[in-house]
């Protein structure tokens, strides 16, 4: 099991393998110097050096069965260690296309795929010229980043510029910078795509496509950035419009080559059609993997049977229809206190708030934020009942953020 940390859902995935009785062998791009600070057992490696990890990985005993990636920078380290290890899963060429944004978009065109008026600039270009090359509505993206993050929509040449230099900033962080990714070095500006917007689950087994879930996003995504909320299923869409949306992810994993593993897949429909935003070499993330619950797995045991061949042949759901809120961050500062979680739990249909920022915690709203400070699931009758009992239960939600005090250096002198 591959992890960029040991966080909640890299847990979520190792319990399930325990209750599966598979042993895991977790690797984590960790310190490779202090001895298992963690007391984990984990092997340290390197996402920046994923030749080298991939030849650690290839060389344990006993001989993994199975890889199992969780989150974006691990999908490339995975792949290159399935290839040495001679299990099944995604190629590395298609998962280098997963995680560059330009080279999946020019992979879509070629696959006849809608596509929107898209091109790349190095993340230190002039903003201004880059802006003259636009089309507007436009949508800034960097590269290699997910969940949203660094995602923004410009309405003219103003917002264009200001966006592209929001974007170099979180392109310049340490800990994106270390990672050496050429993907991370580059802005990506698309035509901005009116519509719906989806997501879908699902599971590759020798490049044929197992659909888990089509999830509504009902919160409409129009910028200028692109938090995302509640997730939903089954789809409320026309049976139309979601044999179109299947039909199109079907194409797509065959356009970038995804062959054995999870994927997790974004799009927007309007009346051109389905245009496919990205899809990632990996299962939902986060606590997310909690609104799929089947009668015989959950999600992550799904993902970890997959992985050994054992992937189960029928798959019931637990409940007529659920759904997930990734709770906003409700500002940006230092979280004091969490207030109303008890009632939220309280409201009708509502099966967990899980409140994953810890007081003190800095909070980072979108664009910057990589994370959401918590989630809220609910199961119902329909998706119409489950998604009233998430916005009651976050309604009941009360958070205080202390503003974060700038910091100086004392001067001498």
């Amino acid at each position: 099991m591959i992890a960029a940390t040991t966080g909640y859902q890299t847990r979520a995935f190792a319990e399930a393998a325990e209750r599966l009785g598979v042993d895991v062998t977790l690797a984590t791009d960790r310190c490779h110097i202090l001895e298992d600070p963690w007391r984990d057992r984990a092997v340290a490696v390197r996402f920046e050096e994923p030749e080298e990890s991939a030849r650690i990985l290839a060389g344990l005993e006993p001989r993994p069965d199975g890889i199992v990636a969780i989150a974006d920078r691990t999908t490339h380290l995975a792949a290159l260690a399935a290839q040495r290890l001679g299990v099944p899963w995604h190629a590395p060429e298609a998962v280098a296309l997963c995680r560059n944004k330009n080279r999946m978009r020019a992979a879509f065109q070629n696959a006849g795929l809608l596509t929107p008026r898209n091109f790349a600039v190095p993340f230190d270009s002039d903003p201004v010229s880059a802006a003259a090359q636009a089309e507007f509505p436009c949508v800034l993206k960097p590269l290699g980043l997910s969940a949203s993050r660094g995602v923004i929509r410009s309405n003219d040449s103003a917002s264009f510029v200001e966006a592209f230099h929001r974007i170099r900033r979180i392109l310049d962080l340490p800990e994106i910078r270390r990672f050496h990714d050429e993907a991370d070095r580059a802005i990506q500006i698309e035509t901005y795509i009116p519509g719906k917007e989806f997501a879908l689950e699902g599971i590759v087994t020798h490049g044929e496509l197992r659909v888990l879930a089509l999830f509504d996003k009902p919160d409409p995504l129009e910028g200028p950035y692109f938090e995302e909320t509640i997730y939903l299923t089954p789809s409320r869409e026309s049976d139309d419009t979601q044999t179109a949306i299947v039909e199109t992810c079907r194409k797509t994993i065959g356009a970038l080559g995804l062959t054995h593993g999870p994927i997790h897949a974004e799009m927007r429909v309007n009346q051109e059609g389905v245009f496919m935003l990205e899809i990632a070499a990996r299962p939902i993330g986060g606590l997310c993997a909690r609104v799929l619950r089947f009668e015989s797995s959950t999600l992550e045991e799904l993902v970890v049977l997959h992985a050994l061949g054992r992937m189960p042949a029928v798959l019931e759901p637990a409940a007529p229809a659920s759904g997930v809120m990734m709770i906003p961050a409700p500002g940006a500062g230092v979280l004091k206190s969490v207030e109303g979680v008890e009632q939220a739990k309280h409201i009708g249909f509502i099966t967990g708030v899980e409140i994953t920022a810890k007081l003190g915690e800095k909070l980072v709203p979108l664009p910057e934020g990589a994370s959401y400070p918590g989630f809220i699931f609910a199961e119902g009758p329909d998706a119409l009942s489950v998604e009233s009992a998430l916005r009651q239960a976050h309604a009941r939600l009360r958070f205080e953020v202390l503003s974060a005090l700038p910091t100086f250096a004392p001067s001498f002198g």
